[in-house]
């Protein structure tokens, strides 16, 4: 396995994801498992340190997952390591996905289904997207958007599997 982990290292996308407060463990095991499929950088999870891991597929023992136990934590190691925060909800002054800029060294930050980002993340991200929505729910399951999400970044950043 370690094997397997220091070839990834090595063709590892600059791309990192965070998710904030999810009440749903099988979420969180959905966006990780996704994670590993772009080969993110990082996985971060903000609050609480458990989570269920079946959702992954066992994919987490291929990702760097790190635990911060407070926003401010967090956003220290954004900046510490020259990762831009990208708050991902539907909120008032967040641009469309599909025609934002997203910054190379970014980490895409996805709140819990139903409540979203807490305005401490809110406040601490650079810049706020929103997934484009046609009918009538105002969200999408959280899992789908993170890979929504991870893809359009790849769009503008990864032109193949080894970029």
């Amino acid at each position: 396995m370690e094997a397997i982990v220091a070839d990834l290292d090595a063709q590892r996308c600059r791309l990192h994801v965070a998710i904030q407060n999810w009440e749903h463990d099988f979420n969180i095991g959905s966006v990780v498992r996704t994670a590993n499929a772009f080969n993110v950088s990082a996985v971060h999870i903000l609050g609480r340190r458990r989570w269920n891991r079946r959702g992954a597929m066992v994919t987490d023992r291929y990702l760097h997952v790190y635990h911060h136990p407070d926003v401010p934590t967090f956003l220290q190691w954004l900046d510490e390591h020259g990762v831009t925060p990208v708050g991902v909800d539907n909120l008032p002054g967040s641009v469309p996905l599909e025609t934002a800029e997203l910054p190379q060294d970014c980490c895409l930050v996805f709140g819990s289904e139903g409540p979203g980002l807490t305005d401490e993340v809110v406040e601490g991200c650079q810049q706020l997207v929103a997934i484009t929505q046609y009918g009538s729910t105002r969200s999408m399951n959280a899992g789908a958007a993170a890979a929504i999400a991870m893809y359009a970044w790849t769009t503008q950043w990864r032109r193949s599997p080894t970029a």
